[in-house]
């Protein structure tokens, strides 16, 4: 893991700051940035959000998809997770904190804007950020390279419709052409040319491993214009959200909740599934890590293409981004710290040879 990576919430957190004081200090620079729009989408946070999701999609082997058959514990915990529970249970959590604990505290126009931020980041779980945590705690790499490309190519056809059951049953207007454009724009399209680039790239190695190492080193070589389309995203959305956290402080608190409660909620329920299923901690790790984190990249670039730059929702979506990091490093520590257990109940669900029997070698 880089320094950059192991600090993002430090560089989050100075990109918010910068982003407020500017955006306070100079908002007719981000009434101007507003106006590069076209069909709902922003052309200039298009260009960022591209830069941000490319590098991750050339990691995504879909090859790896014919080893599905393996270890499939895991895979079935990672699916019923992803799928079937967080995102109902995230949009569950905002209606109760932003429609109930925290009514006093907003209005009902914000409400259903932070609820919607919480539903897009639900509904979207990690790709390239899970392979940094599975390698933290020594995760079957080839177990996590299958559950990513699994989640990826199921986001394709279950993204949109989850999100627009979710904005539905909350009573939040479903704008269904943009988020279909916002899928293709920022799923499928980043995701054929990441496959397309990896192809190319293998094409020119005589063997996997020369290839796949021809694969790290570009996508190693283009990460820093991934890391630099974060940032400035995050500039971006503070800055057209400045005024408002000036005059809400505790603004960026009150979001914060509900996702800690969800990120450590989901966590457990994975862990828990994993450990009583007896599954492997190089498996259960990864499995749990997963449906814990968010494709973030994702849930801002759909935020903005559906209620706009300076919405509530995509500054829930940033928010994300600043929780993240510290909560996932949180619980790769408490993953380490209870491997030896898992994996002492993991062996003991495997049967013994006769010679081990007998207590021979």
């Amino acid at each position: 893991m880089s320094i950059f990576e192991r600090y993002l919430s430090l560089w989050v957190g100075l990109c918010i700051f910068s982003g407020v004081i500017l955006g306070n200090l100079f908002p007719e620079i981000f009434v101007a940035l507003s106006r590069f729009e076209y069909a709902s989408v922003n052309l200039f946070v298009a260009v960022l959000i591209w830069a941000m999701v490319y590098p991750m999609m050339v990691a995504v082997d879909f090859s790896s998809l014919r080893h599905i058959h393996r270890r499939p514990k895991g895979l079935v915990i990672t699916l019923i997770v992803n799928w079937l529970i967080k995102p109902f249970t995230m949009a569950a959590l905002g209606v109760l904190f932003f429609k109930s604990v925290f009514a006093g505290l907003i209005n009902p126009t914000d409400a259903d804007q932070y609820i919607a931020g919480l539903i897009l980041l639900g509904a979207a779980p990690c790709t390239a950020m899970v392979f940094v945590w599975s390698q933290m705690t020594r995760g079957d790499a080839n177990y996590t390279l299958v559950q990513v490309s699994l989640n990826d190519v199921i986001m394709i056809f279950a993204f949109a419709p989850i999100v627009a059951l979710l904005l539905g049953v909350t009573d939040i207007q479903v704008p269904w052409e943009t988020l279909l454009l916002s899928v293709g724009l920022y799923v499928v399209i980043p995701l054929t040319a990441g496959a397309l680039t990896r192809i190319a790239l293998l094409r020119q190695c005589d063997n996997n491993v020369e290839g796949n190492a021809r694969v790290a080193h570009f996508t190693g070589t283009v990460k820093p214009f991934s890391i630099f389309g974060l940032l400035a995203t995050v500039i971006l959305l503070f800055g057209f959200q400045g005024h408002v956290i000036v005059e809400q402080p505790l603004l960026i608190v009150l979001i914060a909740v509900p996702l800690l409660i969800q990120s450590y909620g989901i966590f457990v329920l994975a862990y828990a599934a994993a450990w009583a299923w007896r599954v492997p901690h190089n498996v259960a790790a990864p499995c749990a890590l997963i449906g814990t984190s968010n494709f973030f990249e994702l849930a801002v670039a759909v935020a903005i293409g559906l209620f706009g730059l300076n919405s509530g929702a995509a500054l829930v979506t940033v928010v994300g981004v600043l929780v993240e990091v510290p909560v996932m490093l949180s619980l790769v520590a408490v993953a380490n710290r209870t491997s030896r257990r898992f994996d002492v109940r993991a062996s003991s669900a495997i049967p013994l040879r006769p010679e081990e029997q007998r207590g021979g070698a």
